[in-house]
């Protein structure tokens, strides 16, 4: 009577779910990773697929994971945040110098490069030398 006031049926009042018996699928699992340590599931589910079982790929992730299976995923370590060392500056004229090459062009057209010498104490600039490329 208590059901007919509530709306509910016997059949629902009185249901027993049936569990699945994965103990099958739980025995093939550990024999593939077993095997095969580095597989992920969906190489272990593909081996299942290979081998004839039927099973839905749902159903065996579930046990995949009641089994703790997962595989830890790695992520890409980060760089560390460096600190910029301050650069050291000369004590004395002559103790440290830079070069580089510069490349320029005249009002004509004509281009030349120069190969300058720097003294880094007091920043005085050399132009040792120039090559005229005519183009």
């Amino acid at each position: 009577m208590s059901c007919a006031i509530i709306g509910l049926s016997h059949c629902a009042y009185y249901y027993q779910p049936k569990l699945p018996d994965d103990s099958v699928i739980v025995s093939v699992l550990s024999a593939i990773t077993g095997k095969h340590l580095r597989w992920g599931f969906p190489q272990c589910f593909n081996r299942i697929i290979k081998l004839g079982y039927n099973w839905n790929h749902k159903r065996v992730y579930r046990v995949y994971c009641e089994l703790k299976l997962n595989l830890r995923v790695k992520r890409k370590q980060r760089i560390p945040p460096r600190s910029p060392e301050r650069l050291s500056a000369p004590n004395k004229q002559g103790e440290c110098w830079s070069m580089n090459f510069m490349s320029d062009s005249s009002r004509n057209q004509r281009r030349f490069r120069t190969f300058n010498v720097i003294n880094d104490f007091n920043l005085e600039a050399y132009c040792f030398l120039t090559i005229l490329i005519i183009s």
